[in-house]
């Protein structure tokens, strides 16, 4: 295959416009997200999940992660123009008042998928679609703008776990007390330990990845000291991964993996001072999201099936990142 020539294909068309803007090419990893998050929580309650649900839900979070893309490309048209100009907007493939309209309906849509499973997940959404929002506001030459952008994906895990608490549709499911709790069962999976700490690993993950995106248009990475944060996974996950050998090692496997994929992004941040490097290391820590998704399964309980779809979506999104930029 000539991913060259595909990708000039891509880029040209009108549709390649809209797939670029996006950066659809690592929706696997949201997807897995998605499944992580609802697996979690299927664990903590016993509740079982249902195909169709998780896969809605999958479609709804894709929706908020293109309207996240779109609005970045809007918000930051005028940065574009000086230092990647060749970008949609500043190109004139595409106008900045179309992206953002885009962007917003997009938003719209993931809230009113996610509607249909209740206050929580109403709520989740609208923090998600704030959040995802006050990034694109508020990233360029904010030195925290990683700890908002991390908050977006955890966020994630909370919309998958409040929607996979209704199961059925029935707003009224996510009232139900969970035995042994004194509060309604999809508040009792928000608070819960073990949910907390996949969101924090989560967090922790693209917290590292998007420290090491700020700094692609420049092709260069000040320091590399905040990207030992990128270890706080493999710290929450560690003990647990090795005692799991017993019934399997399928989280070791997965923890070993993390750790493979994350080394080779940071060996690539270490040689930064050749040519695109960075922008390679970078798409590597976004397809290990789903490295993480699996280890965090693979924790949980959610069988070989799960962290396989995990383990394809890896190899999907580093697949479609060469014809299609993730950055």
């Amino acid at each position: 295959m000539n991913t060259n020539m595909n990708t000039i294909v891509i880029n040209n068309s009108r549709m390649g416009i809209y797939l670029r803007l996006g950066r659809v090419s690592n929706l696997p990893t949201v997807w897995t997200n998605v499944l992580a998050g609802a697996i979690v929580a299927s664990s903590i309650t016993g509740r079982p999940l249902s195909i169709l649900h998780t896969l809605l839900v999958m479609l709804a979070i894709s929706a908020f992660y293109c309207a996240g893309m779109y609005l970045n490309d809007a918000f930051d048209r005028e940065i574009d123009a000086r230092e990647r100009p060749g970008r949609p907007i500043p190109s004139g493939q595409i106008s900045a008042r179309a992206v953002f309209s885009i962007g917003f309906v997009l938003q719209l849509a993931g809230i009113a998928i996610l509607s249909y499973y209740g206050t929580w997940a109403i709520v989740c959404g609208c923090a998600l679609a704030a959040t995802i929002l006050l990034y694109n506001v508020w990233h360029k030459g904010n030195p925290l703008s990683p700890l908002i952008m991390g908050l977006c994906r955890a966020l994630v895990y909370f919309a998958a776990a409040a929607s996979a608490m209704v199961i059925t549709g029935n707003m009224a499911d996510e009232n139900l007390f969970q035995a042994g709790s004194n509060l309604p069962l999809t508040s009792t999976v928000l608070v819960n330990t073990t949910f907390v700490l996949a969101a924090l690993a989560i967090w922790a993950h693209v917290v590292g990845l998007t420290y090491a995106a700020k700094q692609e248009s420049l092709n260069r990475l000040g320091s590399l000291w905040p990207l030992l944060i990128l270890a706080l996974p493999v710290l929450l996950y560690g003990s647990r991964s090795v005692t799991s050998w017993a019934d399997g090692g399928l989280a070791l496997l997965m923890l070993l993996a993390l750790i493979v994929a994350d080394v080779i992004a940071v060996r690539l941040l270490i040689t930064r001072h050749i040519a695109g490097s960075v922008p390679k290391a970078v798409a590597q820590l976004i397809a290990a999201t789903s490295l993480l998704d699996a280890l965090v399964i693979a924790i949980a309980g959610g069988g070989v099936a799960a962290v396989a779809f995990c383990l394809c979506a890896f190899v999907m999104t580093r697949v479609l990142q060469r014809v299609i930029p993730g950055t």
